[in-house]
């Protein structure tokens, strides 16, 4: 399944001030519902949590977590990367975002998560 990204900075701000939240200890996770019958996804990394190739692997690793979710449709996903998630590894960053996605609508129900994920 190819991931939508949300590229505008507008779709970010209205997230960001209208969306509801859930934080946990290595990422933000703001979500919205939206108008089409597909999800999109943005990712945040600060320049304070590291440096480019930090950065860059702590976007794929969110987005590979994200990846193997299975979410209901139709919401704008924003996950902000915080500075204790530079430190971490996949199962880190997946464990949290599993449990973002508990406390949201978005979760399809126990089951939407892989089996692997059942594990943590």
């Amino acid at each position: 399944m190819k991931i939508i990204s949300i590229k505008e900075n507008s779709d970010f701000k209205r997230l960001y001030y209208r969306g509801k939240s859930v934080v946990k200890k290595r990422i933000v996770l703001y979500y919205r519902k939206n108008r089409f019958n597909y999800n999109r996804l943005g990712i945040t990394v600060s320049s304070k949590v590291g440096n480019a190739v930090v950065r860059n692997r702590i976007r794929r690793l969110i987005r590979e977590n994200y990846r193997l979710f299975e979410l209901n449709q139709g919401y704008d996903i924003v996950i902000v990367a915080r500075t204790a998630a530079a430190f971490s590894n996949f199962s880190e960053i997946g464990l949290d975002l599993k449990k973002a996605l508990m406390e949201t609508e978005i979760k399809k129900d126990e089951k939407c998560f892989n089996k692997d994920y059942n594990a943590l």
